[in-house]
Order: structure tokens, then C-alpha cells, then sequence
């Protein structure tokens, strides 16, 4: 598993990555494994407000549905549109194919740096 030390991360392992006070959000190495091949992306619209520790959005692979859990609360100012005609993105470049980007960023007191995530990860097997 790739587990980047420049990126925070969720116990619903989605990370993210500050730029400029907006939060670039995807899902991680060990997301896209369990996923399996990824099919179908669900989204949310720019404007909507998303909260920490609630979905905002979902995944379908060959193996199941599973939410996308926002791990930061605030107004979504992009969403990456290419992943409708190109979901397999979040398999081949998960930590490249971004998902949304949040603005006016708060709730950030549950983020792990790479080291408590790989430690997290290995605990769940």
C-alpha cells in the first residue's frame, strides 16, 4: 500500500490535501483495493455543503456501493467531472484523480498524518 506523507487522511480512508485553504479530497491506495475495479461515481454539485463524518456521494465497483464519507465539513467548489466518463481513475491514479475540493474548511480534528493511517489500516486488516 502507497500511504503519501504529504496527505492527511479518514478512518473512512479518504485523504486530502490543503492548497490555498481549499481541500483537494480523493480516496486512498487502500480504499481502491478494497473497492475492487471502480464503474460508477456518484457526486455531489459545486455549492453543496458537506459535513465531516457524513456521505456526500458514492462509489459503485464490481463488488458493491460504498459512500464516500466527507472527512472536512464546508461548501464543495469543485467537483471532477472527469470521473463520470472515467471512474476507473480512482483504481489506475487514486492519489492524482481528486473527487471534490472543499472551501471554508472546518472539522479537520479527526485527520491522520500517513503514519496513524498505515498503523489504522493495518489494524483493520
Amino acid at each position: 500500500m502507497n500511504y503519501p506523507t504529504h496527505l492527511q487522511y479518514s478512518k473512512s480512508h479518504e485523504w486530502i490535501h490543503t492548497e490555498d485553504g481549499v481541500a483537494v479530497i480523493g480516496i486512498s491506495d487502500f480504499a481502491q483495493h478494497a473497492l475492487g475495479d471502480v464503474v460508477f461515481v456518484n457526486l455531489p454539485g459545486e455549492g453543496d455543503e458537506v459535513t465531516a463524518g457524513k456521505a456526500f456521494g458514492d462509489v459503485e465497483s464490481v463488488k458493491a456501493v460504498s459512500d464516500l464519507v466527507s472527512p472536512v465539513s464546508g461548501t464543495v467548489c469543485a467537483v471532477n467531472e472527469e470521473l463520470l466518463d472515467a471512474p476507473e481513475l480512482l483504481n489506475s491514479q487514486c492519489y492524482d484523480a481528486w473527487i471534490i475540493k472543499v472551501e471554508g474548511v472546518t472539522a479537520t480534528e479527526e485527520l491522520l498524518d500517513a503514519a496513524q493511517y498505515e498503523a489504522f489500516c493495518q489494524q483493520e486488516g
